[in-house]
Parts: structure tokens; sequence; C-alpha cells
């Protein structure tokens, strides 16, 4: 796929994600995709190739700018010079992609279906860790020098409940008793800070 998106691509990615995020990678097929876009299969194939191409670009779409937001957050942290804590880092990791859903309701799609496709099955699984393997390295790098009493073994695994409690925030966004209810500023804030508040614990228990 080029780097410059044309409007038939957003077009099949819009309906994609939203597709993905509701039925799974096993339960949408392309012609669901070439239905709800309104385009011919060979415009599918043409830009996307076969599903699971597509399904990785729809990833890679959302993961590019939560990628990119989550280490520009921690290289902000960093730069203040002030000694790091977990709660900090904490922040940096969970705010992109909860804040993603900032600009409108469609964003919560979005959130929802970076939740589904890490509960997908391997290897669709893989397609997604692979996209946010970057920032989640990053991350425990950063994390080891903040707990340096604890092992890369202990903070991968608790980074990956923190991950785990992200992915539910995501799949339950939009329903009334969500931690996530709206895509407004100050639901996205007030999620974020009791997602921190209640994370933070659990990493710096060191036995």
């Amino acid at each position: 796929m080029s780097t410059t998106t044309s409007p038939t691509q957003q077009q099949i990615l819009d309906v994609a994600v939203q597709l993905f995020a509701e039925k799974g990678f096993t339960g949408t097929t392309l012609r669901n995709v070439v239905n709800g876009a309104k385009v011919n299969l060979g415009s599918v194939h043409y830009h996307f190739g076969s599903k699971e191409d597509l399904f990785r670009a729809v990833v890679a779409s959302i993961a590019e700018p939560v990628v990119k937001g989550q280490l520009e957050a921690l290289k902000q942290l960093e730069g203040t010079g002030e000694a790091l804590t977990v709660e900090g880092v904490l922040r940096a990791f969970l705010a992109p992609p909860l804040q993603y859903v900032n600009q409108d309701q469609s964003r919560l799609v979005c959130a929802q279906f970076m939740g589904r496709c890490r509960t997908e099955p391997d290897p669709i699984r893989a397609i997604a860790a692979e996209e946010f393997s970057e920032s989640q390295q990053t991350f425990l790098d950063v994390l080891q020098r903040v707990l340096p009493d604890q092992t890369r073994s202990q903070l991968s695994w608790k980074l990956d409940l923190v991950i785990a409690a992200l992915i539910r925030v995501q799949l339950e966004a939009g329903k009334p008793s969500a931690l996530l209810r709206s895509s407004s500023p100050e639901d996205v804030e007030r999620a974020i800070a009791q997602l921190v508040r209640f994370l933070t614990p659990g990493m710096q228990l060191s036995k």
C-alpha cells in the first residue's frame, strides 16, 4: 500500500476496522468489507491484497500514531530532568492509546479494535504484537531503570497485565458502565487517571 491513502483506501479501512472490531478476524469476510465500503472485490485486492494484509493495514494505521504518541510522551517525561516514577511512565504508556479516541465518537471503534486485535488467535495476534513491539520494549527498558530491584521477566509479565487492562478498557469503550464511557476529553482523562492509579501499586510491588 502506498504511503498516501486514497479516498477509496480510506473508505475500505474505515469499514474494515469496524467489522474487525465487531466480528473479529475470523468473523469478517472480504465480502462484508466490499458490501460495507460499496466497492468491488478487485479494489480491495488491488489496494491491500488478502484479508490478512488488510488486517495488517488496519493495525498499522492505528498503531503508528499510538506508538509515536507513546514514545513522544516518554521522551517529554525524560526531558523534564526529574526522577522518573512508575506512575509517570505508566501514564506515558496508557494515555496515547486512550487519547486516540478524543477526536470523534468513531474513534471508539478504533479503541475497540485495538482491544479485539490483541485477543485474536495466533498468528493474527502476532500482527498486532509486531506493530506495538517497539513501544513495549522501550517502556520495559525504562521500567528496568525505574525499578532496578525487579527482573526483566517480572517487569515483562507485569507490563503484559497492564496491556491486558488496557485491552479490557478498549473492548468495553462506549458502554454505560465502562471505564471509558465516551470520546470526550473529560471521560478520556478520567479513564487514564483511574487506570494509572489502579495499576501503579501492582507494578511497584516487588514480591
